[in-house]
């Protein structure tokens, strides 16, 4: 594990309560899990998530992808001095999904004073398969900015 990389225990009503009114809202993530380095995050795979063709919109797996790394750095910082802000994001679509239940495990990989890098693995809820390998990379930037 990185040095300095605890992340702040919140509780996850209130974490899932910031994502009123947000898209994290309308895609129906919901945040289970915080660990030390890490965060866990589902997501259905319904009528909201899908592409034309009844699969897993691969921007919804990327928009999961930004929520869980962005909201794992603001636990990491001091909101009130310093904010983050996705800075780049990859993702790479393994198999498709047309229905139940994808979670996204991030782990932060890189702490730095400017950056943070996160790995994000996707997987379907009821196999366990993996769906999606990602990427987070977020800048700090001073709060206000």
């Amino acid at each position: 594990m990185l040095r300095n990389t605890m992340i702040k225990q919140v509780p996850l009503e209130k974490i899932n309560e910031m994502n009123k009114g947000t898209l994290m809202e309308h895609l129906a993530i919901v945040f289970t899990e915080i660990g030390e380095n890490y965060l866990v995050a589902e997501m259905p795979v319904d009528n909201r998530t899908h592409q034309p063709l009844g699969l897993l919109h691969g921007g919804a797996s990327a928009a999961l992808i930004e929520s869980i790394g962005s909201l794992g750095s603001a636990l990491l910082l001091d909101l009130e001095k310093e904010v983050p802000v996705g800075l780049e994001i990859n993702a790479n679509h393994l198999r498709g999904m047309k229905s139940g239940t994808v979670v996204a495990r991030a782990e932060i990989i890189h702490k730095g004073s400017k950056t943070h890098v996160w790995n994000a693995v996707l997987t379907e809820k009821e196999t366990g398969k993996k769906v999606c390998i990602g990427r987070l990379t977020v800048m700090v930037v001073p709060a206000g900015s």
